[in-house]
């Protein structure tokens, strides 16, 4: 599950949806766009944001709910928490002496 989750939030629209839904959760993909161009300056097409959308959902970061015409979009940050406890916090310690 990790792979799919870096692979999600490696790329920059992608990112770009997360920071929309984290502004406003639960967004069609009609208000995505509009705010992907509005915000980002993004003019990916429809289908393209839904392919972004579509490998946000396969990581786990974007749930989808379905309301008679309309699919509305939820962030789910829960994986980005299993990542950040993946590696634990550690202060940095003395730099290395530098090597012959």
């Amino acid at each position: 599950m990790d792979d799919a989750v870096f692979k999600a939030i490696a790329d920059p629209t992608r990112r770009a949806i997360l920071d929309e839904l984290v502004e406003r959760d639960g967004q069609t993909l009609f208000e995505l766009c509009t705010r992907l161009i509005g915000t980002h300056g993004l003019t990916s097409s429809r289908q393209a944001v839904s392919q972004h959308i579509a490998v946000l959902v396969a990581a786990g970061l974007v749930r989808t709910r379905r309301e008679g015409r309309y699919t509305f979009h939820h962030v789910d940050t829960s994986p980005l928490t299993a990542i950040a406890e993946r590696w634990p916090h550690r202060k940095a310690g003395p730099p290395c002496p530098a090597s012959p």
